[in-house]
């Protein structure tokens, strides 16, 4: 049992040092000035980077923020999926929709499930996630629809303008 809680230690601490080093090496700063922003070592941030350090909470946070990383969007994204997904979406329109979404999904489930909440069974979660992603691009689909037939009277009102 320790060799497996050692191994995911290790491994979870290489992944955390990969998604940290793509931030820095994306923010286009030193790893001087980053360790600065960040308020950890110079010599702290290289051991962290290489993963020869574990990088507390709070250090991957500030290390994440002082790369221009929404560290929360990034920590999430990390712990929910990987390093490479994480990494994949910083900055990204798909990874704030992701931040937002999963901020507002509590508050959201408990507002529309009310008592109900604990009939909720876990067998459910990876069907209700393929669920609300084909909501989505149907809703997606649905806009691009309306932005069609939108341009399409603009034009219209445009050329009999000008005509």
């Amino acid at each position: 049992m320790t060799n497996m809680v050692q191994f995911s230690e290790e491994q979870t601490r290489a992944d955390l040092a990969r998604l940290l080093t793509k931030a820095v090496e994306a923010s286009g700063c030193t790893r001087c000035d980053i360790a600065r922003g960040a308020q950890v070592h110079k010599e702290a941030l290289r051991r962290i980077l290489t993963g020869r350090r574990s990088a507390t909470l709070g250090e991957a946070s500030r290390i994440l923020q002082a790369s221009g990383v929404r560290s929360q969007q990034a920590l999430t994204m990390f712990l929910l999926t990987d390093a490479d997904q994480s990494a994949d979406w910083q900055g990204t329109e798909i990874g704030r929709f992701l931040e937002d979404f999963l901020t507002a999904m509590p508050a959201a489930l408990a507002c529309e499930l009310g008592s109900r909440l604990q009939e909720v069974r876990p067998r459910w979660a990876k069907g209700t996630a393929h669920r609300v992603a084909r909501l989505l691009s149907d809703h997606i689909d649905e806009l691009e629809r309306k932005d069609v037939l939108l341009g399409d009277v603009f034009l219209e009102v445009e050329e009999a303008h000008h005509g």
